[in-house]
């Protein structure tokens, strides 16, 4: 609909209205038919705005994230620095393992939950905080067996201190599903910056108090002003204005359906990516020792960095994809596009500097990171068709797809990893990753019209 016929189509009988024309109405339903105008031809469209949010909050927190422990090693020692890494990671974790992947479940159904949404949100928030603050409990009876490094941890207010850390961070997570089902992105983004920054700045306020701890206490402290402070604006602005909105908040909207169904299906997907990034590593290790392990490791948290930040991308295909499922295929097909050019410029750029890259850590980097960095950029391209696929399978629910995908993908690198290891050693993990992605990404593409087929489907 071209915005001249929308005009024509107001300037007809709009309404049953005894006021002449021009009345309210009319105007009103001009106003309604400009604006679906302006969003079928693609002016406005939130499809690419938010997912580019998504991506840039996801760099961001890369960025800042790393110089909270460049700065971290610069005031600690050694030794405290790689007992507060680990109980961190172990809170990631186990926070991971007891949210269930809730977040993504919110970004599905936050969007056409209407007035139900403030109920799932808080159902997935007491969910995903007690889980999570139970795994760590288990974890906390298990570190004698699994992690006698971090026996502190089990320690009366420290071991209260952990299990509340967890419980948190898998809100810090939730919250960002939540906001980005709102279309609230740029709340997203802020608040990872105040995170990075909060606890950069209390890191230093320890460091100059001499506070030992003080990389937990500062990472805690800027974890709970980020909940406090995000949680505010999402249950005292961002839902109500929600509720408000007679388009977008579906006052009549029913309860979501099948949620629990939904969220095993996604948190099994996730879990096979969990124990693709887990093995890997475990194989570079056991295969090639610690050193070389080193090198793998960076270079996989640069490479990591445009995955991340393609799949956050994806999180606006989900949104939008469920608010207007009729769009899906379109949608779906401008994000691919969009995301493979965007990707290919940055895996160009990326490739070419890879050695100065590297470089920066020092020249053992360099030397023996470069080839497996390149091959893990260049995995990127065709990840990014995997990326929309499973997201459009989260839109459409279907579970086969949901967890077949990441599970198929977690054979295949782990299988080709471990047999190219012993043959072309860290360059060989490199191809892994880019043959494994290629494999799922070919046949996806060659039978693109049949997953995302120019006549749309419905959810189920």
């Amino acid at each position: 609909m071209s915005v001249l016929a929308a005009r024509r189509t107001a300037s007809a009988r709009p309404c049953s209205c005894p006021q002449p024309l021009p009345c309210q109405c009319s105007y009103a339903t001009l106003l309604k038919a400009r604006v679906k105008a302006v969003r079928v031809t693609g002016r406005g469209e939130p499809l690419l705005r938010n997912g580019h949010i998504l991506a840039a909050s996801s760099l961001l927190a890369a960025g800042l994230g790393s110089m909270f422990w460049i700065l971290a090693t610069r005031s600690y020692s050694a030794e405290t620095v790689g007992r507060s890494y680990a109980a961190l990671a172990a809170a990631s974790f186990l926070s991971t393992l007891g949210s269930f992947n809730l977040g993504d479940v919110l970004v599905r159904f936050v969007p056409t939950a209407g007035r139900h949404t403030r109920r799932l949100v808080l159902r997935c928030y007491v969910t995903s905080a007690v889980f999570s603050a139970l795994a760590a409990g288990a974890f906390l009876l298990l570190i004698p067996l699994i992690a006698p490094g971090l026996a502190y941890l089990r320690e009366p207010v420290m071991a209260a201190a952990f299990m509340a850390a967890t419980a948190g961070y898998a809100l810090f997570v939730l919250q960002d599903g939540a906001l980005t089902g709102l279309r609230r992105t740029g709340w997203v983004l802020g608040e990872n910056a105040l995170f990075a920054i909060a606890k950069s700045g209390m890191l230093a306020l320890c460091a100059a108090l001499a506070v030992g701890t003080g990389i937990l206490v500062s990472w805690s402290v800027a974890l709970v002003l980020a909940i406090l402070l995000t949680n505010l604006v999402l249950f005292g602005r961002a839902m109500p204005a929600r509720q408000r909105s007679d388009e977008s908040g579906r006052p009549d909207a029913a309860p979501p359906q099948r949620v629990a169904r939904y969220a095993t299906a996604d948190y099994v997907g996730n879990l096979c990516s969990v124990a693709t990034y887990s093995v890997v590593p475990l194989l570079v290790l056991n295969h090639l020792g610690a050193g070389q392990s080193a090198y793998y490791s960076l270079a996989f948290i640069i490479a990591d960095t445009l995955y991340v930040a393609a799949f956050s991308m994806g999180h606006s295909l989900v949104v939008e994809g469920a608010d207007a499922p009729e769009r899906l295929v379109e949608l779906a097909r401008h994000m691919l596009r969009h995301s493979g050019l965007l990707l290919a410029g940055a895996v160009a750029v990326v490739v070419a500097a890879a050695p100065w890259i590297l470089g920066l850590f020092g020249p053992d980097y360099a030397s023996h990171g470069t080839t497996v960095l390149r091959l893990m950029v260049l995995a990127a391209v065709p990840n990014a068709v995997l990326s929309v696929a499973i997201q459009v399978a989260r839109v459409r629910r279907s579970v086969t797809w949901m967890i077949g995908l990441r599970l198929a993908f977690a054979v295949v690198v782990i299988s080709l990893a471990a047999g190219l290891l012993p043959l072309l050693g860290l360059n060989g993990v490199g191809l892994a990753w880019l043959a494994a992605e290629c494999a799922l990404a070919v046949p996806l593409l060659l039978t693109l019209r049949r997953w995302l087929p120019l006549a749309n489907r419905r959810p189920t």
